[in-house]
């Protein structure tokens, strides 16, 4: 198994573009998957830089509706014409707003292609061998308090809490992949079901948020319940929550950036 960072807000490479947004090519023995595509064509160029073709990509894992996780789907579906894109229906037809700053509109603006390239997940499943998707995430454990200034507009136009129903996860052999991790990375361990040596993805916990006694509880936590697990986090990870949770977790917690490869064996 080997995944490569391809779009992310920082960098390893000063060669390599970033953006806040997050894009990853997880490659498998029996998959070659990318998860979310980032908000724009970045992850295109760094990809080309890094020598990665993404003609043989069969899947595309869109782990919610927000453009910064979707929004170069697009770009993607100009350059591969058979790969098919796992997403929920609640995160295409959804409206999305963020209240940080001023209100802005963060929907994706998704590409028209044909039915049969979509794969609509309406609850937890196996897709393909061995890849298996999350849905409807139980919120059973504390949720990240950055989801406060985040929105969807519902029919007759009121801006109502997101409650995330359009956010998925992804597992196979023993990776597990929580895009921004809205629902809550407690929430989504416990909705997966099979053993996980590996978690790659941002856990929105955002500088400034989140209160320092709870992330060095979440940190014990983590520790405790998941002592053989191995946690890769950047994107929506705030650096001072990086910061207070490495100092728990030690070398459990790694951070990741454009350009990062990571290779395991299993």
């Amino acid at each position: 198994m080997k995944w490569t960072i391809l779009s992310d807000n920082r960098s390893s490479n000063p060669a390599l573009e970033t953006e806040h947004g997050l894009s990853i090519l997880l490659q498998t023995e029996r998959h070659r998957i990318l998860l979310d595509t980032g908000a724009s064509d970045v992850f295109i160029r760094n990809a080309e830089l890094l020598g990665i073709d993404f003609s043989d990509v069969n899947y595309v894992f869109i782990s919610h509706g927000h453009s910064d996780h979707a929004g170069g789907l697009r770009y993607f579906m100009e350059h591969n014409k058979k790969a098919q894109v796992i997403v929920s229906p609640d995160a295409m037809s959804g409206k999305f707003f963020s209240k940080r700053g001023n209100l802005h509109s963060i929907t994706t603006e998704w590409p028209e292609i044909g039915d049969d390239r979509f794969i609509l997940i309406e609850q937890t499943c196996e897709v393909a061998d061995g890849l298996h998707v999350i849905a409807h995430i139980p919120q059973l454990h504390p949720m990240p308090k950055g989801n406060q200034n985040l929105f969807i507009q519902n029919t007759n136009r009121d801006y109502i809490h997101d409650d995330f129903r359009h956010e998925l996860a992804l597992y196979t052999d023993g990776l597990l992949f929580t895009g921004c991790a809205h629902s809550g990375l407690e929430n989504i361990l416990a909705a997966c079901p099979w053993p996980i040596h590996t978690v790659v993805g941002g856990f929105h916990l955002l500088d400034g948020m989140e209160v320092e006694g709870e992330l060095i509880a979440l940190a014990q936590r983590l520790k405790v319940n998941y002592p053989n697990t191995q946690f890769y986090t950047s994107h929506c990870t705030g650096d001072k929550v990086f910061e207070v949770m490495r100092g728990v977790m030690g070398e459990q917690l790694q951070s990741f950036r454009c350009g990062t490869m990571n290779e395991e064996i299993y």
